[in-house]
């Protein structure tokens, strides 16, 4: 049965967020290569996967060459980075689906690249890229940029498991 991802942030081809957020890598070869190799170890060809943004900072050549190595249905929110570029760029790229704003998952979860406000008394839970290394407190955001998640996208479950107050809580 096919599963639903999410990840954001990747910064394919960004040579400088390496030293900006303190990534593992040498060079942008390797975080490139690293990158594609997690994405692929938990996505099979028929899941679904929410990119929340900030995806590539290559030209459209290089950019299309990892969107195709990419496993999965691929749905883009677009992120401050990738706006400079039009929804037809990234369908053109291989992106399945391109959105421009926020997206609402099962009635519950606010997908975003930016954070969102959000208090206890809102009726969701805002999955977020955008802050990198940085984490809100609390069950109202979820920062799903790579850098938190050892490069690879998370499932529906494991997002909803973390956030969702168990009966006894």
């Amino acid at each position: 049965m096919a599963k639903v991802f999410f990840t954001s942030d990747h910064h394919f081809g960004h040579k400088l967020i390496i030293d900006f957020e303190s990534r593992p890598f040498n060079d942008v070869e390797q975080m490139n290569e690293v990158m594609i190799e997690s994405w692929n170890s938990v996505v099979n060809p028929d899941d679904k996967v929410f990119h929340l943004g900030d995806f590539s900072f290559l030209n459209k050549e290089a950019t299309r060459a990892i969107v195709a190595r990419l496993h999965g249905y691929k749905i883009l929110i677009l992120g401050n980075h990738d706006r400079g570029r039009s929804r037809s760029w990234w369908l053109e790229v291989g992106f399945d689906e391109v959105s421009e704003y926020p997206l609402i998952y099962k009635d519950f979860f606010f997908l975003s690249h930016e954070p969102m406000y959000m208090n206890k008394h809102m009726p969701y839970v805002n999955v977020h890229g955008h802050i990198h290394g940085q984490k809100y407190e609390g069950n109202n955001h979820f920062n799903i940029c790579v850098e938190h998640w050892n490069y690879k996208p998370l499932t529906f479950e494991q997002i909803r498991d973390s956030v969702v107050v168990k009966e006894g809580d």
